[in-house]
């Protein structure tokens, strides 16, 4: 397929940092760059333009549950994603393979496909390669999936089928994916196995996709197993192609992908996180039901300009908080993305600056987590 609409433009490369820009139908997007969720065609708590305001040039909807409700037909009616949720920036769309997995009680997989029962009706509802591609082309996106199978990352027997059927499926939605306005990415799988890595690496890179991603991690491996798989497919993957690394946004995370030659991220972090009273910060998280915010003047993060900071003291989003105000969420939704945005905006012009290492360096001086960062297996 011609894929002229798109290309991938590498500015700089620090190590294995990169700095780049995407080029699509609906604008350009700038990388490294993190993807802000909109499972139901909407960010939580915020309006496309507080989404934009943040500096978000990419987001993601959710094939799974647009499926679903309303159904790709009527988002096609109403003249597609851009125009039906109103975001006139590039747009990706998962293929659905993730939510069926996690449906693991109720799905059946088999060589054509997977039978799941809707977590709304429970009616039966069945996707394949070809009917997942068909659903992303009539939402519109400017990016869509390759539908996979992600599977436990220890269950060796398991992934290696997935893995295969994975492939197979990358091969068919090739065949069915017809919009020449839309990017189709192959998603390499193999669980936290080396040697399958490369073997899932290698042949999605051999089908020639406009963009590559990384599926099956941060699926209850270990930072230090990410890495190591991260290392091991971004030798492999195509340097004149952006990759994608899927579900993955804690800021540690971001910093860390980013040094292994990871282009583009999405979670659903920073917005869960913000519905449940916690601020991300370039020094840490923070929990704003603390009570020794209560009669803090502060801003969140004083170093931050987000609308949250510039205008609100940590003692009202406490308050917000407590008296479970739903601007509470908005608020620190707000500021969470612009936390992650301006995470992968220094890192890119780090990358610029050929001084990523120093970079990475700087940010874990300042920077507390409870989770430790991914570990270098080189």
């Amino acid at each position: 397929m011609n894929n002229s609409a798109f290309s991938f433009e590498l500015l700089a490369q620090d190590c294995d940092a990169r700095a780049g820009i995407f080029h699509t139908p609906h604008g350009d997007i700038p990388t490294p760059i993190f993807a802000p969720v909109g499972t139901q065609a909407a960010v939580k708590a915020l309006t496309p333009a507080q989404v934009e305001a943040a500096g978000a040039s990419l987001i993601l909807a959710n094939t799974y549950h647009l499926f679903l409700r309303p159904g790709s037909e009527l988002v096609a009616e109403m003249g597609g994603l851009h125009q039906f949720m109103q975001w006139q920036q590039p747009i990706l769309t998962d293929s659905g393979g993730f939510q069926v997995f996690s449906l693991a009680q109720t799905r059946k997989v088999d060589d054509d496909g997977v039978a799941f029962k809707s977590h709304i009706d429970g009616s039966t509802k069945r996707l394949t390669p070809e009917t997942s591609i068909a659903v992303q082309e009539q939402l519109g996106a400017d990016i869509i999936m390759a539908f996979d199978e992600c599977a436990h990352p220890y269950d060796r027997t398991y992934i290696t089928s997935a893995m295969q059927r994975t492939h197979r499926w990358a091969e068919r939605c090739q065949k069915a994916h017809v919009r020449t306005d839309q990017a189709l990415f192959g998603i390499v799988q193999g669980g936290i196995f080396p040697d399958l890595r490369e073997q899932s690496a290698e042949f999605i890179a051999s089908l020639g996709f406009p963009g590559n991603a990384i599926g099956g991690l941060s699926v209850g491996e270990t930072k230090a197993e990410m890495a190591a798989m991260l290392e091991v497919v971004n030798s492999i993957l195509p340097a004149d192609k952006p990759r994608y690394l899927m579900g993955v946004g804690a800021p540690e995370d971001l910093v860390e992908g980013i040094q292994r030659g990871i282009d583009i991220f999405d979670c659903v972090l920073p917005t869960r996180l913000a519905r449940h009273q916690a601020a991300m910060t370039l020094t840490g998280r923070l929990n704003m039901l603390n009570a020794s915010y209560a009669h803090d003047p502060q801003p969140i993060d004083p170093t931050c300009s987000c609308y949250a900071c510039r205008g609100f003291s940590r003692a009202y989003i406490r308050h917000l908080v407590v008296a479970r105000e739903i601007l509470a969420s908005t608020l620190l939704s707000i500021h969470n993305i612009t936390t992650l945005l301006r995470i992968t905006t220094a890192a890119r012009q780090a990358v610029l600056e050929h001084r990523y290492t120093q970079f990475a360096r700087d940010f874990y001086l300042r920077y507390s987590s409870n989770s430790s960062p991914m570990e270098t297996t080189s």
